[in-house]
């Protein structure tokens, strides 16, 4: 594949930095000095991604054309044999996010343009409001409120379990990726289901019924359960209820999706649109939550909305901090274009991150605006990111609290 003066791929180099939590970039150069910047973080494997990048992908890149995007792709996937995973899509992804970072900055537009164009002129996003218990999240929800947030998805503590996903035990941002080792949390199904609909009908009754809420489940019910839950929540009129059930066996949707009229969102653990392809032609879902980084970059993930769009499936991108400014920069590109698009999870990012990621997008009364410089619009500063090195970090992992049984996060 010959590449022509000025379009010459001469270096790629990984970054890995932990400025708060941990990030990989891959960063791309021509022959005329034009920089391309990527995300490749996986959330408590990014060395995984990292090395998959280092030590197997930048060698076949050097040389190569930037502009021949489609074609790196189709030699990056497969040319790999091994197909798929959340390894291979997010370093596939890196790439690919670099490249059309580069193409744009070439053409001297944001990315939107080189999609066709804006659909939109602002993206609707949801925060995060979650609390120790139900006042704790009220009270949160106030101030998301106050901030100029319309849709807000909320998570409470438990009656009886000590730890649960969303929820900070001391009252701060919640991360759960932390420690050298994994942190084991109880779960108790029971508990749950008898919980959440009255989080929801406190919350109803507190700010009335404008407002646009949202749940994540996080995969911990079995398709019956998550029929329940959605059924439950049907009075409250939830915008969505994220991950009910397990989505390694699709056709378990079809329980959920005959039980409840709730809205379901599904997707962010997807890598490939052969993962959501029943959900989304059966319209087993009503919102797809594949992320850019995790979905094959912008070349894969487009291919996964204009298919959901026949179906009138809409998107929802994964959002939260796991995921670097790049990965929320292209989302709010694409989202831009989109015509199919849903909502946008919104988790600010803190300092020390601005220190290292620098982007031109911003939140508005509860609204994202993409940036309009050239590229996808965020810059990494590589010195700034050596002050920050790699710390190892795990996600949690959960047990049924009546017998220790392993059980999904």
């Amino acid at each position: 594949m010959n590449a022509k003066p000025g379009s010459t791929i001469i270096a790629a180099r990984v970054l890995v930095c932990c400025p708060g939590r941990n990030f990989v970039t891959l960063i791309i150069q021509t022959d005329d000095g034009v920089t391309g910047y990527g995300d490749a973080t996986l959330n408590g494997r990014e060395r995984a991604v990292a090395s998959y990048l280092q030590d197997h992908v930048v060698p076949m890149l050097i040389g190569r054309d930037a502009h021949r995007i489609e074609d790196l792709w189709q030699l990056l996937y497969r040319g790999a044999y091994w197909r798929r995973g959340p390894v291979t899509m997010t370093a596939i992804a890196a790439v690919d996010v670099a490249l059309w970072d580069i193409k744009a900055k070439y053409a001297g537009m944001p990315l939107y343009q080189l999609l066709g164009g804006r659909s939109r002129d602002r993206l609707l996003v949801y925060g995060h409001a979650t609390g120790r218990d139900v006042e704790e999240t009220l009270d949160a929800i106030a101030e998301l409120k106050e901030q100029g947030y319309e849709a807000i998805r909320a998570q409470s503590g438990v009656p009886g379990l000590g730890k649960i996903y969303g929820v900070s035990e001391s009252g701060q941002a919640y991360e759960p990726a932390a420690g050298d080792l994994p942190t084991e949390e109880a779960w108790d199904t029971t508990s749950y289901l008898r919980h959440v609909p009255t989080l929801f009908e406190a919350i109803r009754l507190r700010f009335g019924d404008a407002l646009h809420l949202l749940h994540d489940a996080h995969h911990r019910l079995s398709p019956n359960e998550a029929a329940q839950l959605g059924r439950r929540l049907e009075p409250y009129q939830l915008f969505w209820l994220e991950d009910v059930t397990p989505a390694d066996n699709p056709e378990s949707l079809r329980r959920v999706r005959s039980q409840t009229t709730t809205p379901l969102a599904i997707g962010e653990v997807f890598n490939s649109l052969f993962d959501c392809k029943l959900l989304i032609q059966e319209q087993l879902i009503d919102y797809i939550r594949a992320s850019i980084v995790h979905a094959g970059g912008i070349t894969h993930w487009r291919r996964i909305a204009e298919f959901a769009a026949i179906y009138q499936v809409r998107t929802g991108c994964h959002g939260a901090t796991d995921l670097s400014p790049i990965t929320m920069g292209c989302a709010l590109q694409v989202g831009a274009w989109l015509p199919n698009f849903g909502i946008q999870e919104h988790m600010p990012h803190q300092t020390p991150i601005e220190e290292v990621f620098t982007a031109d997008y911003r939140f508005e009364s509860g609204y994202m605006y993409c940036g309009e410089s050239p590229g996808h619009g965020v810059v990494v500063d590589e010195e700034a990111a050596k002050r920050f090195p790699y710390k190892r970090a795990y996600l949690p992992v959960n047990r049924l609290q009546r017998d220790g049984t392993m059980w999904d996060w």
